[in-house]
């Protein structure tokens, strides 16, 4: 039996998924061109925006994306708001210091969301902020930021939003048409059920038109990247192209189930399952329910002294099972994955097994 990752990326993939990249691609060939431009028109149309943004794909990690939307949406004399309330939002501050731009952090608990009413008041009492940074789902706890609330202040106030989007997009309902905002990240990997090595920047591209310069990364510059899809459809540097033929196999699967609305369905079902279940068996969930993204949960280690994470972990793993450890800097937790080519028997499964190590570990310990 193939593990079973409970992750927020990389994470479990179908069969079609991994049947996809089994094929060799030429990155300069005709058909490769074309699987990219279909995917580059598919990435924004998913996001609404298919008339007013540009699709722009990265090779590497998400956190690539990042940096690269950072360092060519961000001019060299704007001022950048991050909204922090986790580990996420603390790395956007951290590229932006190492690339020189200026920024301000508005910072909130990792077990609460970042509220409009505060970015509103930040944006008023700052002319100088140009731009605001927003992690949609912060997995470090699995949190949801209220992104149309925040998207609708920024725009208020005349603004730019740059929305980390890593392990929302695709896994949750998101309109641009409704919900306006400059750039989106993602990735390959989260949402979407594919594999790692490919992010993306959905950007304006109005805007996107008016930022050559603005990187000081050769590789890492998004208008170049850009600019060069548009030139002749080709990646300026060798693409990952099995990832790119794993990502287009993904979407076809995304389409066919239904679309984002149905996998975030599927996703809701696999979390309020798991959730419930930890409950049930006395691990207490971080977030409260109405703030908890259906990506990854963190779970409270539990009183007593019994509990070793690492040797939860263990347990888990040896039977095709992995988690997460936490990530919180307050308190000791871990974190179960909600996403990917997963549903409910595999969740009863995780469950099943966290049964196992309890009647092993547990010692007479009972749930309150």
């Amino acid at each position: 039996m193939p593990p079973l990752l409970l992750t927020p990326g990389p994470l479990t993939t179908s069969d079609r998924t991994r049947a996809a990249l089994g094929r060799d691609w030429g990155s300069r060939e005709a058909d490769f061109i074309a699987l990219s431009e279909g995917v580059r028109a598919r990435l924004a149309m998913l996001a609404g925006v298919g008339r007013t943004h540009v699709a722009v794909p990265m090779q590497g990690s998400g956190t690539f994306a990042v940096e690269a939307a950072v360092q060519t949406l961000v001019p060299l004399n704007g001022r950048l708001l991050v909204l922090v309330n986790g580990a996420y939002g603390r790395r956007i501050v951290d590229i932006a210091g190492r690339l020189g731009r200026a920024w301000v952090a508005l910072e909130a608990p990792e077990d609460q969301p970042i509220s409009a009413e505060r970015v509103a008041e930040a944006l008023a009492a700052d002319r100088d902020i140009s731009d605001v940074a927003l992690i949609h789902c912060e997995t470090t706890s699995g949190l949801l930021n209220p992104l149309p609330e925040i998207a609708a202040c920024v725009q208020r106030a005349g603004r730019r939003l740059l929305v980390d989007a890593m392990s929302s997009f695709g896994a949750v309902p998101i309109d641009g048409g409704r919900i306006p905002f400059t750039a989106l990240v993602g990735s390959s990997n989260k949402g979407l059920e594919g594999v790692p090595g490919v992010g993306f920047v959905i950007v304006e591209a109005a805007y996107l038109q008016g930022c050559a310069g603005n990187s000081t990364s050769l590789s890492l510059d998004l208008f170049a990247q850009w600019r060069g899809f548009e030139a002749n459809g080709q990646w300026r540097f060798t693409p990952p192209v099995q990832v790119v033929a794993g990502l287009a196999s993904a979407l076809d699967q995304l389409e066919a189930e239904g679309g984002i609305g149905a996998r975030w369905a599927r996703y809701r079902h696999n979390c309020e399952l798991l959730v419930e279940g930890m409950r049930a068996r006395g691990f207490s969930p971080y977030i409260a329910a109405a703030d908890q993204a259906p990506v990854i949960a963190t779970f409270l280690v539990p009183p007593g002294g019994w509990f070793r994470f690492q040797a939860f972990y263990e347990f888990l793993h040896a039977r095709g099972v992995v988690i997460y450890p936490g990530k919180l800097t307050g308190v000791e937790s871990f974190r179960i994955g909600c996403i990917g080519a997963v549903g409910a028997d595999d969740m009863r499964r995780c469950l099943a097994e966290v049964d196992g190590f309890l009647a092993e570990h547990r010692n007479g310990w009972t749930a309150a």
